[in-house]
Formats: structure tokens, C-alpha cells, sequence
């Protein structure tokens, strides 16, 4: 297993354990994150939107495989399976992630999903008519952000 795949493997072992600080740890300073709720995070924010998740997501179960890495980055594919709290649907969430290592540390992760999909489960009745649209996505992605920000300043 090469240095960048055992960083992503402990990643996804903190995650599993609910240890937000292990994760934390295997972001650089500067890392960015990105998927289809939260876009562009820097370092700082990324770190609390991990704490965030893992606090509120007391049913949260987490898988993850398929790890593969080279000198540049890696790979992996992850599901989260938990109870959206904004309407306590159900969600399998599959996920693939894409990393760009530097010096040992995540300075790039990029998850991406089905959003609609997602917006189905999530959502419900709403998510089936209108999770597929722009409005709806931004939506979502302002509530995130706002959610947050609201957990930074706490």
C-alpha cells in the first residue's frame, strides 16, 4: 500500500470511528473540498464541515473501498447511509472521492454523487420534482454553507 493510500485509508477509518480530529489531521492548511452541497471549502472550513457531520449525524454509517493512489493523490469509493435531520428520510449516499496529496496531507478532495438521487432520498415528494434543478441545487447549497457558519461561530 503506497503512503498516499494508507493517508486515505486513515481517513476513511476516522471517519468510520467518527474521529473528526484523525481526519482533520490528514488535511494540509491550504486544502480545498468540494462536492455537490458544499463548494470550494478552504482548509478551516473543511475541517468544521467534518466535525459538523460527524456531531450531527448520530446514525450515521459509513463504508468505503476501492482505495487506489499514486505519488499525485488518489482514489476511493464511499457510501454513507444516515437520517437527513431536515426531514428524517433515509439516505444511501455513494460516493466517489478523488484526492491530491502533497507532503503527506489532502490538499484537493473532490466527492461527487448523484445529485438528484440524493435529492430524491433526501427530500422526498420534493426531491423527485425539483431536485434535478439549478434553483433546487443552490438552494441546498446555501443551506449547507449557512448551516455551516452557524457551526464555525459556536
Amino acid at each position: 500500500m503506497t503512503a498516499n493510500e494508507q493517508l486515505i485509508t486513515k481517513f476513511y477509518t476516522s471517519f468510520q470511528n467518527k474521529d473528526y480530529k484523525g481526519m482533520q489531521d490528514c488535511y494540509a492548511d491550504q486544502a480545498k473540498f468540494s462536492d455537490a452541497a458544499f463548494v470550494n471549502l478552504d482548509g478551516k472550513q473543511v475541517r468544521s464541515m467534518w466535525e459538523m457531520l460527524i456531531k450531527n449525524g448520530k446514525d450515521l454509517k459509513l463504508t468505503f473501498g476501492n482505495i487506489s493512489g499514486d505519488a499525485a493523490g488518489g482514489k476511493a469509493e464511499w457510501t454513507a447511509v444516515y437520517t437527513f435531520s431536515r426531514t428524517g428520510n433515509k439516505v444511501t449516499n455513494n460516493i466517489n472521492a478523488r484526492f491530491e496529496i502533497e507532503n503527506g496531507k489532502i490538499v484537493k478532495h473532490t466527492d461527487s454523487f448523484p445529485f438528484y438521487i440524493w435529492a430524491k432520498q433526501a427530500f422526498g415528494f420534493t426531491g423527485l420534482l425539483i431536485g434535478w434543478t439549478t434553483f433546487f441545487k443552490n438552494k441546498v447549497r446555501a443551506t449547507a454553507m449557512e448551516n455551516l457558519a452557524k457551526f464555525m461561530q459556536k
